[in-house]
C-alpha cells in the first residue's frame, strides 16, 4: 500500500527537509505555499495579531514500508532547536488507495500495476 504524508512546516526549513529527503532516497515531493494558524492562534507582534502564519506544505507518496522513515526524517529536520518550538509544524499521514501515472496511462493500486487506458 502507498501512504501520503503531508507535512505542514515552517518556510525556512523546507530546503533543508527537501534535501535531507533527496539524501535519504526520496526525491519526489510537492511543495506548496499555505497560511494558517495551529494551537497557538497565530502570533501577536506589539498590538498586531497575525491569525494567518505563512508555512509550507510537503506531499511525498511512499511505499508503506517507509513511511517511519520519511516521517523521522521530516521530523528531525523540521524540528526547530534540541526541544522543539510552537509552530514547528504537523504531519498527516494517510493511506493511498490508486494512482495514476497520466504519461503512460499506468494505474497503480497498493499491490499491483494495471496497464489500462483510461478513455
Amino acid at each position: 500500500m502507498k501512504i501520503m504524508i503531508r507535512s505542514i512546516v515552517r518556510p525556512d526549513k523546507t530546503h533543508q527537509i527537501m534535501a535531507a529527503l533527496m539524501e535519504a532516497g526520496f526525491p519526489a515531493v510537492t511543495r506548496m505555499s499555505v497560511t494558517g494558524r495551529g494551537k497557538q492562534r497565530g502570533i501577536k507582534i506589539g498590538e498586531i495579531t497575525y491569525d494567518e502564519i505563512p508555512k509550507e506544505m510537503l506531499i511525498t507518496v511512499v511505499d508503506e514500508k517507509d513511511k517511519d522513515f520519511v516521517i523521522k526524517t521530516v521530523m528531525k529536520t523540521a524540528k526547530t532547536g534540541d526541544g522543539g518550538a510552537f509552530g514547528d509544524g504537523k504531519i498527516f499521514v494517510s493511506p493511498v488507495e490508486e494512482t495514476y501515472t497520466i504519461s503512460s496511462g499506468i494505474m497503480e493500486t497498493g499491490i499491483e500495476e494495471k496497464q489500462e487506458a483510461l478513455a
